[in-house]
């Protein structure tokens, strides 16, 4: 079944092509990479070209921020948070770890 809007995207894409809004897209003209051929290599490139990092790395990564506020906080009420915080970011980045 198609989307109830399918003619309207349709018309739209049609006219933004008639208008020339592709024509000066990067890569325009060039052969596609297919290099990296597997059955998530779209979805894998869309990833990294936004930045995206695997979980264990984005969980290192926020550690290593909050260890370096710990380091500068003195309020003791803030460091027992950040403590918290801290150990249940380490116990998701052992499961992350885990899972592989």
């Amino acid at each position: 079944m198609d989307h109830p809007l399918i003619d309207l995207i349709n018309a739209r894409i049609a006219r933004a092509e008639a208008d020339g809004a592709f024509d000066d897209l990067a890569g325009s003209g060039q052969p596609l990479d297919l290099s990296d051929r597997t059955d998530d290599a779209a979805m894998n490139r869309i990833l990294r070209d936004n930045g995206a990092v695997p979980e264990v790395v984005a969980l290192s990564r926020d550690i290593s921020r909050l260890r370096e506020a710990l380091r500068d906080c003195s309020d003791r009420t803030e460091r027992r948070r950040l403590i918290a915080e801290i150990a249940l970011l380490d116990t998701r980045l052992e499961i992350a770890k885990q899972r592989g």
